[in-house]
């Protein structure tokens, strides 16, 4: 086998990060021998990333940037994709796991910071902040109790009880509130916090509701007009989840009557792409309505951590192989390689395919020194160690295997 069919090594891969990700990842490549690293502030268009993507071979992004079938095409030496946030629809999943391409989020460095800023909505929304805020910047002078009301023994409702729900509710029992959680997957809840029997049953106790839920087709809209008017009356209503879990016009028009008291959006169905594009909502005439630019994880120490979690594991899979916590992909936790040549092949989940592999290294000498093993029903993901003093591997004959999509060889 030739050093040309090897996967390059880590000099000569190139990565490519995207959209200001913080210089911690960077930092973390740099430090691991990787020295082709080109970072942009902006997201690039379709078009853009089909003239820069075939000499790619690991690709960071966050949320603007959108990751096509055609541009996952076009990446021939594309190996994997991370995405430094935590959502990752903006990529297409399913055409990156035919490609072989395993795709990395940051589902944990970011809780924290959106669950304080929920606390911070808490607080100001009960006592009229924003309201009051608005009017001092016109030169109007609010001071009045009316209608301002202490968190302590309020009851917060929390739809969507996983890792940022868990954390909004520890931070909120400990100012003083009564947390409920409703989630269709069974949780088990932390301190105090009790489970609502149902969602309307949430909606109807609670005189906060926030959202924490992914963006699926069952939470599409999943407050509406319906939801809303379940909801006690002046309640009030917080969404740092994803932009189509409301109903916006549901929402506005509960504002206009009264049923909800107020409320806190920081994503929406249609965003701005970029900072330079204007925003515009239904929401933006209702003055005790706080509205912010998706920045719920926007704080400098999330990410300064999305940025070592996410290249973390883009190194990981790079180095050895590794795909750990990867979102489409089968995950195999592998150990380093020490002394070993180590194959990477990723085929369609059909028989036959282990075989003919163990197969053509019996055929060249080849002696296994590990093997791991993974599948989910469309693709399966087989790691093989072989020791580093056999005959060569024919990488011509592993390719040719029925079924194969990828197939990498680590030095």
């Amino acid at each position: 086998m030739t050093n040309a069919q090897f996967s390059p090594p880590k000099q000569k891969i190139k990565v490519l990060l995207l959209e200001g990700i913080h210089p911690s990842a960077a930092k973390v490549f740099r430090d691991q021998g990787y020295e082709l690293i080109e970072q942009r502030s902006q997201a690039l268009s379709e078009e853009e990333l089909l003239e820069i993507i075939p000499n790619v071979h690991v690709l960071g992004i966050r949320s603007a940037t959108q990751i096509t079938p055609a541009v996952i095409a076009a990446g021939k030496q594309l190996m994997t994709i991370g995405c430094f946030c935590i959502g990752t629809n903006q990529v297409d999943l399913q055409a990156a796991k035919k490609a072989g391409i395993p795709v990395f989020n940051a589902p944990f460095s970011n809780t924290r910071s959106v669950a304080e800023l929920v606390i911070g909505h808490v607080i100001y929304l009960l006592r009229g902040i924003a309201e009051k805020n608005t009017m001092a910047h016109r030169g109007q002078w609010l001071k009045s109790a009316k209608g301002s009301h202490e968190i302590r023994g309020k009851v917060i409702g929390i739809v969507g009880y996983g890792r940022i729900g868990t954390q909004v509710g520890i931070l909120a029992e400990a100012l003083g509130m009564q947390a409920l959680f409703y989630d269709p997957i069974a949780q088990l809840n932390l301190g105090n916090t009790r489970l609502a029997a149902s969602l309307p049953d949430l909606l109807s106790r609670s005189d906060v509701v926030t959202l924490h839920v992914p963006e699926t087709a069952d939470t599409k809209n999943m407050i509406g007009s319906k939801e809303i008017a379940l909801m006690k009356p002046g309640a009030k209503l917080i969404n740092l989840s994803r932009g189509s879990v409301v109903d916006i016009e549901a929402a506005a028009v509960a504002l206009e009557n009264g049923q909800l008291g107020g409320g806190a959006f920081d994503v929406f169905p249609e965003e701005p792409s970029s900072n330079k594009h204007p925003f515009i909502s239904d929401l933006q005439q209702f003055e005790n309505v706080i509205l912010t630019p998706h920045i719920g994880g926007s704080t400098e120490e999330a990410q300064e951590n999305i940025g070592l979690e996410v290249a973390k594991k883009l190194i990981a899979y790079s180095d050895n192989g590794s795909t750990a916590m990867s979102v489409n992909f089968p995950e195999v936790e592998l150990p380093p390689q020490r002394g070993k040549r180590r194959l990477l092949h990723i085929h369609h989940n059909q028989p036959g395919v282990l075989a003919a592999l163990h197969e053509i290294l019996a055929k060249t000498g080849g002696n296994i020194a590990a093997e791991y093993l993974q599948t989910d029903t469309e693709i399966g993901y087989v790691v093989i160690d072989i020791d580093a003093n056999d005959n060569p591997l024919n990488q011509q004959m592993i390719e040719a295997i029925p079924g194969t999509l990828k197939v990498r060889v680590l030095h």
